[in-house]
């Protein structure tokens, strides 16, 4: 490829990463508008009832400014988030994607079932307590993120607001839910069910662990940051990997920029009406986090790279690289989950084990309008196939039954029955060129 070729993909990536970066950033400021629709909604319902009717609910307008008092909660907790957040590139700007040429460009930036996916150019390291982070593979030098105030920076002037969908607002939401199954002390029973299997695997599986040269622990779709954080809290050097910036926004700010336990004050359960028990437990606060991260204990080391799992932990800096990877509710993200596999066995150190537990829900199986879009879905049984083709030995396998950013106190509970294994690479394993 020419040099001039090379600087068209580039730029046309860049302009790809900065339309997506702005969608994404829209989709948080569009919050409070998206949520006040929903409440006009409840309200002109409530008007066309009987004046019996009305008597009879009269509880109900109350209930609804109350639902605003929380929706304004949540949309000042999101601002200050937004205002922490260090843009990589400079999002005020408005690139005309259509002068660039788009050939030969893998364009990256394709959204899952839950959230928005960014192009592995953007790919960056985030570490409690500020500090500066390289990532192997060809990422970029990005600069530690500092406690910020008002005013809010350039780039969140409301003239620079795109509209979105409201699928888009709808990863908002999602993200609130995924802020108490990691932050709040309301997600501890999650916690213990999806990442204390895994801690206490760890445990097992390195029992000398030493503080001078901890063992290396990788993390693929850590999301918001939780097991990483904890996996590093047992003496591990961990990295968390998240693709998603609607993840990587909100983990970055709580990570970095928490001064104390409880800090912040969300309602994430306000945006739905359906099977809840009363008024009181659909708009109860939540306290976030449950533990102030910077205080936790850590292992130094610990960090969060943002970027494509397969992009990133593909180059061949990572060759043997690490002594465990650690996939919870990972592995049906991926386009071909044998790639994944293959990736985790080259990556692994000979006799390294990857621990993992989850569903097998395909994020991409039901995209049938995009048929350029690859989606390899396996069943458990030859998925362990494929693992067995890439070197691995299963030592330990069962089921644990576990929820998924429920709300404990809904009528309606969803239940995963997941599957959780620990395997050993060997000493030879078939990996791809």
């Amino acid at each position: 490829m020419s040099n001039s070729e090379e600087d068209r993909r580039r730029k046309y990536e860049e302009a790809l990463e900065i339309k997506s970066l702005r969608r994404i950033i829209s989709a948080f400021l569009n919050y409070p508008e998206a949520a006040e629709e929903d409440l006009k909604r409840y309200e002109r319902s409530f008007r066309r009832l009987s004046q019996a009717d009305k008597a009879l609910l009269s509880h109900l307008p109350e209930k609804y400014q109350r639902m605003r008092r929380c929706i304004s909660r949540n949309t000042f907790f999101i601002f200050e988030m937004l205002k922490a957040f260090d843009p990589p590139l400079d999002i005020s700007q408005d690139p005309d994607i259509c002068k660039q040429d788009p050939q030969n460009v893998s364009n990256n930036t394709k959204e899952t079932n839950h959230c928005s996916c960014v192009p592995a150019s953007s790919r960056k390291e985030f570490h409690p307590e500020g500090g500066e982070a390289s990532v192997g593979g060809g990422g970029s030098i990005i600069s530690k993120f500092t406690k910020t105030t008002s005013p809010p920076p350039d780039w969140l002037d409301p003239s620079l607001q795109m509209r979105v969908p409201l699928v888009d607002v709808d990863k908002v939401r999602c993200i609130i839910r995924n802020i108490v199954r990691d932050w709040a002390a309301e997600g501890q029973k999650e916690r213990d069910q999806c990442y204390k299997p895994i801690l206490e695997e760890l445990e097992l599986q390195f029992p000398n662990r030493s503080k001078e040269s901890p063992p290396s622990c990788l993390v693929p779709g850590a999301g918001l940051g939780r097991l990483a954080l904890d996996i590093s809290c047992l003496g591990f050097a961990s990295q968390g990997n998240e693709f998603s910036y609607y993840m990587m926004i909100c983990s970055s700010f709580i990570l970095n920029q928490t001064e104390r336990a409880n800090e912040w004050t969300i309602h994430p359960w306000i945006h739905s009406n359906c099977n809840s028990l009363s008024d009181n437990d659909q708009l109860r606060p939540i306290l976030i986090p449950d533990i102030h991260p910077a205080s936790a204990g850590i292992t130094e080391g610990f960090s969060m790279c943002g970027g494509d799992f397969v992009e990133v932990y593909g180059d061949a800096s990572q060759v043997g690289a690490w002594d465990a990877v650690v996939t919870c509710f990972f592995l049906d993200t991926a386009h071909n989950i044998t790639r994944y596999i293959e990736i985790i066995s080259r990556i692994l150190r000979d006799g390294g084990v990857w621990i993992n537990l989850g569903p097998l829900l395909y994020h991409f199986a039901d995209l049938y309008s995009q048929d350029d879009e690859m989606s390899i879905e396996l069943s458990l049984e030859d998925v362990k196939k494929v693992a067995v083709h890439y070197g691995f030995q299963l030592e330990k396998e069962k089921t644990i039954e576990t929820t998924y950013t429920a709300n404990p106190r809904s009528m309606m509970q969803n239940r995963y029955y997941t599957a959780f294994w620990t395997m050993r690479k060997g000493a030879t394993a078939n990996l791809l060129p």
